[in-house]
């Protein structure tokens, strides 16, 4: 006798929102940069990922990591 088999939904990754940036994230992301802080500690100390404070450093027009 064959086995059913049962359609059950695997358990999907829950999306984390991020949070918006404010005016204040944005000074300080340009102290860093003028300081040439590496980009792994300014992640760690912002608790956000390298690629969104890169995103953001684009936008904002200013360099980080190799870019400086």
């Amino acid at each position: 006798m064959a086995q059913k088999t049962t359609n059950k939904k695997l358990p999907t990754k829950v999306k984390k929102k991020s949070m918006p940036w404010t005016k204040a994230m944005h000074v300080e992301l340009r102290k860093h940069s003028k300081a040439k802080t590496p980009v792994d500690k300014i992640a760690k100390a912002m608790k956000r990922t390298v690629g969104s404070l890169r995103q953001q450093a684009l936008k904002l027009g200013i360099g980080l990591g190799h870019q400086r």
